[in-house]
């Protein structure tokens, strides 16, 4: 079974603001990496503390963080951003 992928309001306005470069790698690297993929959980990284039950991933200087639920196989992208503000921004 494979995985879909779902987009949170903050995450489709920051990437509404990134530049095209950026935006291109970003929305690449979603399709190659997370849409139809079986196992999600070997890409990322589980976060820890009060973010706990989160997942992100790296590309390149940017951060996706995603909730994975695994009973309706869905990944929804919660933030993307720039690694040095994303965890600010990232609320629960």
């Amino acid at each position: 079974m494979s995985y879909s992928v779902e987009y949170s309001k903050q995450a489709v306005k920051f990437l509404k603001k990134l530049d095209r470069t950026a935006k291109i790698l970003i929305k690449e690297w979603i399709e190659n990496n997370l849409i139809g993929c079986t196992n999600p959980f070997d890409k990322g990284k589980s976060l820890t503390g009060d973010k706990k039950g989160y997942w992100r991933y790296r590309v390149e200087n940017y951060r996706i963080i995603c909730e994975i639920e695994q009973d309706k196989l869905i990944i929804t992208i919660i933030e993307v951003g720039h690694r040095s503000t994303v965890y600010k921004r990232f609320k629960q």
